[in-house]
């Protein structure tokens, strides 16, 4: 090996370690990192109905109790008697746009 080539070589090492250097020195996603688990947190808060409901004695709002009792049946008894699976070989075959394609 040449004296040449053995100097180049070394520039280049060097180079090679004063970038190595500065790139340890550089934050890379400051911004990401601000914001890391934001969506997850907001979509969470958006879910929660109300964040306080274990320390209140509200048993809640919205639904009655005979419009929950027939959907807790119909829940139920869709256990007891499920729907036959259809064939997946056939899905969407004859389909037009959500109705028959006969036009019934």
């Amino acid at each position: 090996m040449t004296t040449q080539t053995m100097l180049a070589r070394l520039r280049h090492l060097i180079a090679l370690a004063a970038v190595a250097a500065l790139t340890a020195c550089v934050s890379t996603t400051p911004v990401y990192d601000k914001h890391f688990g934001e969506a997850v947190r907001t979509v969470r808060a958006m879910q929660t109905l109300n964040p306080n409901a274990a320390s209140e004695y509200d048993p809640g709002s919205g639904v009655d109790g005979r419009a929950a009792t027939a959907a807790m049946d119909r829940y139920n008894g869709s256990y007891r008697s499920p729907e036959p699976d259809t064939n997946a070989y056939t899905v969407g075959v004859g389909v037009m746009n959500g109705s028959n394609s006969t036009g019934r």
